[in-house]
């Protein structure tokens, strides 16, 4: 589904090249449930944006489900993204004016489905995600989980085949934590293919497959041992770490 080979992003920061990705090769199959887990400017959200298609490599190629997808143009991009790929991300996204169904309704309208249609997709949405008495609530209306819990069915409204979800519990308390990642699991079960990056190890280590990276690269797990677990929570890796040539860390 996914595949990735020799991916490479490369920013210039005043006279300096920094490498956010650094000859990544990564394939993810069908229905799998990925967590991505590294350092704080490792390269995560970077690697997240590339396969989202919100950001395009410097060099490499990029297969999804078996089409090139690196040279496209910006209107066949946002058609694969609509059809494809679905957003989760720490901080909602929500528009303030609107209510939790008009929010979910946002991606079929843009996608041009007609208004017979929109509303019992909606209702369906709402009710999946047991948000049905709170669908003419407006953001400031909702707690933290039920704002998530919007965002999570708005991503899921088109039913895309991936799920990519930033730090989705990174704003929530600990039990609406929780909730948040059994829902997006419950769509893994489905067989939503999802792929989650997070900060916390315990979030991190429910998944079937995990990646961790360091300055670009996915390491090897003896590599990653190595790591406290203040470097995953944004320190800098201590320089004894070394770093590997690209492989996964398969549990």
């Amino acid at each position: 589904m996914i595949e990735l080979e020799n991916i490479r992003r490369t920013f210039q920061v005043g006279d300096q090249i920094v490498k956010a990705l650094n000859d990544i090769s990564l394939s993810i199959a069908k229905g799998e449930y990925v967590s991505v887990m590294g350092p704080s400017g490792s390269g995560k959200s970077t690697l997240l944006n590339v396969i989202a298609l919100l950001d395009q490599p410097s060099d490499g190629r990029y297969l999804l489900n078996g089409r090139p997808v690196t040279q496209l143009s910006d209107d066949e991009l946002a058609k694969v993204r609509r059809e494809n790929i679905g957003f989760v991300f720490q901080f909602f996204h929500l528009i303030p004016r609107l209510t939790a169904a008009e929010n979910i309704e946002i991606p079929l309208i843009l996608a041009g489905i007609n208004v017979h249609e929109r509303k019992p997709r909606v209702a369906a949405a709402l009710a999946e995600v047991g948000l049905e008495d709170r669908a003419l609530h407006k953001p400031d209306q909702l707690s933290g989980g039920q704002l998530q819990r919007v965002a999570i069915a708005r991503a899921m409204i088109m039913k895309p085949e991936i799920l990519l979800a930033d730090e989705p519990t990174g704003n929530l308390d600990s039990q609406s934590g929780k909730e948040i990642i059994e829902l997006l699991e419950s769509l893994n079960r489905q067989g939503v293919t999802l792929m989650i990056i997070t900060h916390d190890p315990n979030i991190g280590g429910r998944a079937h497959r995990k990646i961790r990276i360091v300055d670009g690269r996915i390491v090897k797990a003896a590599d990653v041992s190595a790591l406290s677990i203040a470097g995953l929570n944004g320190d800098k890796p201590a320089a004894s770490a070394s770093v590997s040539p690209p492989m996964l860390d398969r549990p």
